[in-house]
């Protein structure tokens, strides 16, 4: 094999090991804000269900849905997501493997920040406010919806 092929098979290789952001000009995202409570009686809004199984393993007991975003979300830009009481959550898809996707979730409020590698059809509900009055707001990322 000439030093040539070698190199274009060593590029191909390379280039297959490499996340796909390359690829793709970004990614559909359901983005949602929940606002979970301690008190009151168990409960979780329909339009919830789909996340049921994730809240009902928390210690927050009564679960409705503050907002929603869906969006083509593109690499490395931003999208800002409001809270109720004028806090901001930024979240940033950083890159794609495949079938996962990964996310920066960023709270400039309170200076936290998490990365998320979320599977296709599976969801990640990220605690994005301090719990105040047995109340807490979370946010969570569905790629591919």
């Amino acid at each position: 094999m000439t030093t040539l092929a070698r190199g274009a098979v060593l590029a191909a290789g390379l280039l297959a090991a490499q996340p796909v952001a390359w690829a793709e000009a970004g990614i559909p995202a359901r983005i949602r804000v929940l606002k979970g409570s301690r008190q009151g009686p168990a409960e979780i809004a329909p339009v919830l269900r789909d996340l049921s199984h994730q809240l009902s393993h928390t210690a927050y007991v009564r679960w409705e849905e503050a907002g929603e975003l869906t969006t083509t979300m593109e690499f490395k830009k931003p999208v800002p997501v409001a809270v109720p009481g004028g806090l901001q959550v930024v979240v940033t898809l950083l890159e794609s493997r495949r079938d996962t996707a990964t996310y920066e979730v960023l709270v400039p409020a309170t200076r936290t920040h998490s990365r998320l590698t979320i599977p296709k059809d599976k969801r990640i509900v990220q605690q994005v406010t301090p719990e105040r009055g047995g109340e807490a707001y979370f946010v969570t990322i569905r790629p591919w919806p």
